[in-house]
């Protein structure tokens, strides 16, 4: 620095600084996935529904080491009450190979704090030091006699346990539509509205959207601002649709075209729920989907990574 210093004399120093920085930001912008790489890029895909669908039983190692295969580097896990005993190994074995813990799925009735479920998922997290999104349902309350308020009351107070004791290891939690009043996204929009606390989002499912294909461009608008995931799947005729592999439908096309222009910019969910036997033959063929979507819709950036 001396010698350059009376070479340069101390502008011509500020000024080599001030290059070497901003090459420095330059390399920095283009790692940033946001401005190089589009929602549907490879590297933007997060695998789910694989772990209790997929005939060949595949453990963790086998799992990542599946996913390192296919380029996925996403996951968000889904598990049966077979796999509890390996909960710690699996966070441990997706650090392992560099796949992020996207989120953790899980099932409530009317009463979270009594049923065990969340506990486990909390307690595994934190003795792995992860912090991920919950993604969970509910179920086993029965609101067929209720009122729309009492309807959102009564759901709000699982969802606003599961919230509050999530928070406190630092996770997100995410209402997932699988039908029923809890399913539909204007209802789950009404939750979240009334609880209002900053860790509650949503996770909308193509796969779940048989009944709301004339009526998505209308709410998918209102529940942006809340989504933490979208999961992708075909959808093929209407009221209700058959859902089916990505690209094999006639409805995804117009609906992923939606979502990309409207600014979302989170992970992207490709299924084998029903899709294959075989887990890598499933996200093979829903990644060749949208391989195929993303062609059509012009999306040169996501197309480049396929």
């Amino acid at each position: 620095m001396i010698e350059l210093k009376k070479n340069l004399g101390v502008k011509g120093v500020l000024l080599t600084v001030l290059s070497l920085f901003m090459g420095c930001g330059a390399i920095y912008k283009g790692k940033d996935h946001k401005s190089r790489n589009s929602i549907y890029s490879k590297d933007n895909l997060v695998a789910w529904c694989i772990v209790p669908y997929d005939i060949k039983e595949r453990d963790p190692e086998q799992r990542a080491q599946m996913l390192n295969d296919l380029g996925i580097t996403k996951l968000a896990y889904d598990w049966r009450e077979k796999h509890i005993p390996t909960f710690d190994k699996e966070i441990q074995t997706l650090k392992k190979h560099r796949i992020h813990l996207q989120a953790f799925w899980m099932y409530s009735g009317p009463d979270p704090e009594k049923e065990g479920n969340l506990k486990l998922i909390l307690d595994a997290l934190k003795r792995n030091n992860t912090k991920t999104e919950i993604w969970f349902m509910v179920g086993g309350i029965d609101l067929s006699k209720m009122s729309q308020e009492e309807k959102i009351r009564a759901i709000s107070k699982p969802v606003k346990y599961i919230a509050k004791e999530a928070a406190k290891i630092g996770c997100k939690v995410a209402l997932y539509n699988h039908g029923g009043w809890y399913g539909e996204p204007e209802n789950q929009l009404a939750v979240i509205n009334h609880l209002k606390l900053s860790n509650i989002g949503i996770v909308y499912n193509f796969h779940h959207a048989e009944n709301d294909i004339d009526r998505f461009p209308n709410f998918f608008p209102k529940i942006l601002p809340h989504l933490y995931a979208i999961n992708l799947m075909g959808l093929k005729g209407k009221n209700p649709a058959k859902v089916v592999p990505v690209g094999e439908g006639d409805q995804e096309l117009e609906m992923m075209k939606i979502v990309k222009e409207s600014g979302y910019n989170g992970p992207i969910g490709i299924i084998n729920e029903d899709t294959h036997p075989d887990a890598e033959a499933g996200l093979k063929m829903n990644m060749d989907g949208v391989a195929k979507v993303v062609k059509q819709l012009g999306d040169k950036k996501a197309l480049r990574t396929y």
